[in-house]
């Protein structure tokens, strides 16, 4: 009887599935519209003072990373539709997750992305009073704390 209720309960994942197929859509148009924006800005005004410029670029990049953010919720609503609901799933070879470990491990590398992105929009947006090496540090701190614990896994095949 438990283990049957247990079974059944792992559809319950749906309810985190559609809400993660949501959150990136969402994030995917909101990264359109910021990047449509921008590209409308800058063929209204082809000569641009070079401030101006840096900062429509900021906001392209900014958009990316929008963009990213969208495929990390995609990659969550995937692999816990994967892993509980439909192992069987056709996905490319590269994109299968078959442990939690898979699916941690790509959002970690998206997660590495995004920071990557969001240091380089500061460094563009740096106005010279901000003390963007304490920023920089901690940047660089977590992204290599997830590269250690990313590369530490030892995987299957090299027991």
């Amino acid at each position: 009887m438990i283990s049957r209720l247990l079974l059944s309960f792992r559809y319950a994942l749906y309810i985190p599935v559609l809400g993660s197929l949501v959150a990136a859509l969402a994030a995917m148009v909101f990264g359109l519209y910021e990047v449509g924006l921008t590209i409308v800005a800058m063929a209204q005004n082809m000569f641009l003072a070079e401030k101006t410029i840096k900062l429509l670029l900021i906001n392209l990049i900014e958009g990316v990373d929008v963009f990213l953010l969208g495929t990390a919720f995609y990659l969550i609503a995937l692999g816990l539709y994967e892993l509980f609901i439909d192992p069987k799933l056709a996905t490319p070879d590269w994109l299968h997750i078959e442990t939690l470990d898979d699916l941690k491990d790509k959002l970690l590398s998206v997660v590495v992305v995004v920071l990557a992105v969001q240091f380089l929009a500061q460094v563009l947006s740096w106005d010279g009073t901000r003390d963007l090496l304490a920023y920089g540090a901690a940047t660089a701190a977590v992204i290599l704390a997830l590269a250690l614990f990313l590369g530490r896994k030892v995987k299957p095949t090299e027991r």
